[in-house]
C-alpha cells in the first residue's frame, strides 16, 4: 500500500509548484517591493503563532532560488520535526525587495503543507497504539498533489496511490460496468497483471466475493464500526482491508481497534486548515 513519491517527480513537481505560484502573484512585477531601496540588506525571521509538524521547506528554497538566489537560507527545523508556537522555522539574510516578493509564495506552501502534516499528526497518534497505518486519498487540491501527500509522509501517514496510473482500484461503477466483482478483478489481472489491485465493497457478501477473486486489498466502504469488526472476523487474514468513508477525529480510533490494516481519511487533504506563520524583518 505504502506509495512512494519519486524523488524526481517530487523534485518536478516543487518547481512546477513554485512557478505557478510566482506567476500568480508577481506578474508584471512587485510594485510595493519596487520602492524599497534596491542594495538594502534585511536579516528575516519566520516564526510560528501556533504548535504544529513542520513540512514545506523545498518549496522556500526553490523560491528563494527563483527570486533571492543570493540569500541566506538557515532552517532551525527540519521536515517532520514538531515546533511550538513562537518558534523560529527558518532565517534568511539577503535584499529586502527579493524577500518581501518571495515572502507570500515561501509563506504559502509551507502554511498549507505543515497544516496537512499538522492533522496527519493528529490522526495517527489516535491509532498509534493499534496495527492500523493512516491512508491518504486522491482528495487533494487540484495541483498539490504530490505537495500534499508528501505532507502526509512527513505527519506520519502512507500514501494510497499516486494517481489514477499506479494501482487498480476498482470501485461501484467499475465493477457495475465489468458485470461483477470477479469479472472486474479478472479484467484487470489480464491488464496489467503487475499493478496493486484493490476493490470496494459495500456488503459482507461482496468481501466474500472479493476474496475469492484474489483481489490484494479490500475498501470497506462506508463500513460502520460492528459491520467493519464482523469483516475483519470474516476476512481472518485473508486479505488486507482499508475503512473507508466519513472517518473522523473522534471515530477513528473505534475503528482502528476493530483490527483493519489501514484507514483512509480524505479531510486530510480536503479539509486543511494551513497553519499560521509570520516573516518579520530583525
Amino acid at each position: 500500500m505504502n506509495a512512494e513519491i519519486p524523488a524526481e517527480l517530487l523534485e518536478a513537481a516543487v518547481r512546477q509548484n513554485v512557478e505557478a505560484a510566482l506567476a500568480e502573484d508577481i506578474g508584471a512585477g512587485d510594485v510595493s517591493a519596487a520602492l524599497i531601496e534596491a542594495n538594502k540588506a534585511v536579516h528575516a525571521r519566520v516564526i510560528t503563532r501556533e504548535s504544529g509538524v513542520w513540512c514545506g521547506s523545498a518549496w522556500v528554497e526553490e523560491t528563494l532560488r527563483r527570486i533571492a538566489p543570493a540569500a541566506t537560507l538557515v532552517f532551525s527545523i527540519q521536515d517532520g520535526d514538531r515546533f511550538s508556537e513562537d518558534q523560529t522555522c527558518f532565517e534568511i539574510h539577503g535584499l529586502a525587495r527579493q524577500l518581501l516578493t518571495a515572502e507570500r509564495t515561501m509563506l504559502n506552501f509551507a502554511q498549507l503543507l505543515s497544516g496537512t502534516a499538522t492533522l496527519t499528526r493528529k490522526y495517527v497518534d489516535l491509532i498509534a497504539h493499534t496495527r492500523a497505518r493512516l491512508l491518504d486519498t486522491r482528495k487533494t487540491i487540484p495541483g498539490l498533489r504530490v505537495a500534499q501527500k508528501y505532507a502526509v509522509r512527513c505527519g506520519g501517514g502512507v500514501n494510497h496511490r499516486l494517481g489514477l496510473f499506479d494501482a487498480f482500484l476498482l470501485k461501484e461503477n467499475h465493477i457495475a460496468a465489468a458485470g461483477s466483482i470477479s469479472q472486474a478483478v479478472q479484467h484487470a489481472r489480464a491488464s496489467r497483471p503487475g499493478l496493486r489491485l484493490e476493490v470496494e465493497v459495500e456488503t459482507l457478501t461482496q468481501l466474500e466475493e472479493a476474496i475469492a477473486a484474489r483481489a490484494d486489498i479490500v475498501m470497506l466502504d462506508n463500513f460502520g464500526v460492528t459491520q467493519t469488526r464482523d469483516a475483519v472476523g470474516l476476512a481472518q487474514g485473508r486479505i488486507v482491508l482499508e475503512s473507508s468513508g466519513g472517518i473522523s477525529v473522534t471515530s477513528i480510533t473505534a475503528y482502528a481497534e476493530t483490527g483493519v490494516d489501514y484507514i483512509s481519511v480524505g479531510n486530510l487533504t480536503k479539509q486543511v486548515e494551513p497553519l499560521d506563520l509570520s516573516m518579520r524583518f530583525v
